[in-house]
């Protein structure tokens, strides 16, 4: 009985020993398969960094299916909870209350009416009267206009509106863009604006552009290279763009010369004017070949800049003066202000061990006072700071790890400190412009859906506010929006 008992002790013993064994094994192996890799530059930085700096890998959001993006069919509500916040610039105009819609002539934009969710075109000049890109834009905007209302899954209200397919806004109309800080108030009490989509949404005849269709398809299939661990930082170390230097806003009337002076000669730039050759520009990149790189440089126009929806679909960090012109989702960025990062010599010092890193004692909440003013440590720690028009249009910055766009100086004088700011951040960066594209993209306010939603809600916002009684609309004569496309004016 005793040497029974020894055995059973000795077995117990030795099953011990080898699930001990066992389990060790797999632990070696889940630390040699999961865990272990060769440690990166930022890993080294992130050891050497305190708790309250470190950051984390970007995780990102879940995309929205195609069956939802691709539903031009949503009702109000699907619209409303599927893209919370679209309709702001709509929300906001008609918060300005009821207006009066006074007849343009043919001279002026154009002018149409809505009846039993049909087009009719009342007002509109000749198209020989057009360049062949205002005949283009606002051919397009007629048919983004009709396909909204033809997907609608319920009747939208009747009423009259004004169409302006130039680049400045103008009077009470719908209209690309507007100020994002107006210089004085309207004089006309009847002034509005109401914003609309970019021409792109249908289609653009610029051959290295294209439309938003057309480039989501190729930045997709580009962005899928990067994507997974790590990918992020095999795009190309450098900042991006291409335009003609001459076209400027009147806010910032030598923005782009600015831009070409601050890259010149710069290892870190990838800076060229536009060799234009008639239609075309021998230097010119497909649109989707602007999200290869890490930094993408944005210069508004005149007004607004038709290619800053495409860019904001890369993955990359969109890298902007503080932009003086509000398009229909403008509203949804997140800046952060190179004003509130430390860009000292020793703070973006890459081969420092420790340094160019953000400091979370320097994001808003502590770098700014109440009254949305850098504290004196923050500015002396910048070369710049937001003037008062520029903290008007965009009252709320935001810390490196909100942020989904980067603000720079407006004559571009810290660019080259904030890429080397952003170099010795890369997980930063790296969430930056993904966190952009996250939204546009995979929160779909960049997708047919959420166009078709805008184009309902901009109808009825403005009928609802529209006031159209004693200003002679019902003996005006109209062209059913079929016939008017087959000459556009003719």
């Amino acid at each position: 009985m005793g040497e029974r008992r020894l055995l059973l002790k000795a077995r117990q013993r030795r099953q011990i020993r080898q699930l001990t064994l066992l389990l060790g094994s797999c632990l070696a192996l889940f630390c040699l398969v999961f865990v272990w890799r060769t440690p990166s530059d930022d890993d080294y930085g992130d050891i050497n960094r305190p708790p309250s700096m470190r950051v984390s890998p970007y995780v990102p959001r879940p995309a929205l299916p195609s069956e939802v993006l691709e539903n031009l069919s949503l009702g109000e509500g699907e619209c409303e909870a599927t893209f919370p916040g679209l309709t702001k610039e709509i929300d906001d105009a008609v918060a300005q209350g009821p207006f009066k819609v006074k007849q343009t002539g043919d001279l002026g934009p154009l002018q149409g009416r809505i009846k039993d969710g049909k087009i009719y075109i009342i007002h509109a000049q000749r198209k020989a009267d057009l360049s062949k890109e205002m005949v283009n834009s606002r051919s397009a905007a007629l048919h983004q206009l009709h396909r909204a209302l033809v997907t609608s899954p319920t009747p939208l209200p009747d009423t009259v509106f004004t169409l302006n397919f130039q680049d400045q806004p103008f009077g009470t109309a719908w209209t690309y863009s507007r100020p994002a800080v107006l210089a004085h108030a309207p004089t006309d009490p009847n002034s509005r604006t109401f914003l609309m989509p970019h021409f792109s949404f249908w289609a653009w005849k610029l051959p290295f552009v294209g439309s938003m269709g057309r480039g989501a398809k190729a930045i997709t299939a580009l962005e899928r290279e990067y994507e997974g661990a790590g990918r992020w930082n095999h795009k190309i170390p450098k900042a991006i763009w291409r335009g003609t230097t001459w076209f400027n806003s009147i806010h910032s009337p030598r923005l782009r010369q600015h831009l070409v002076a601050a890259a010149k000669g710069q290892a870190w730039a990838d800076v060229q004017p536009l060799q234009w050759k008639g239609d075309n520009a021998s230097n010119a990149l497909p649109i989707e070949e602007f999200c290869r790189y890490k930094y993408v440089l944005h210069t508004e126009g005149v007004s607004y800049s038709g290619r800053f929806q495409f860019v904001q679909m890369c993955a990359s960090v969109v890298i902007t003066p503080p932009m003086h012109w509000m398009q229909h989702t403008t509203h949804l960025v997140r800046p952060l202000f190179s004003s509130s990062l430390d860009l000292s010599t020793s703070g973006r010092s890459k081969n420092s061990k420790g340094s160019g890193r953000w400091d979370a004692r320097k994001s808003k909440s502590h770098a700014k006072t109440a009254r949305g003013r850098p504290t004196a440590a923050a500015a002396a720690a910048s070369s710049w700071e937001p003037s008062e028009r520029i903290r008007k249009a965009w009252p709320m910055q935001y810390s490196p790890e909100e942020a989904n766009i980067v603000f720079v100086a407006p004559d571009w004088s810290d660019l080259g400190d904030t890429i080397a700011w952003l170099e010795a951040n890369p997980r930063i960066a790296e969430g930056i412009g993904r966190r952009q594209r996250d939204l546009f993209v995979g929160g779909g306010y960049f997708s047919p859906a959420a166009e078709a939603c805008y184009w309902r809600a901009l109808v009825r916002g403005w009928a609802k506010m529209a006031r159209i009684d004693g200003e002679g609309w019902e003996d005006t004569e109209d062209t059913s929006f079929e016939a008017f496309t087959l000459t556009n004016g003719d």
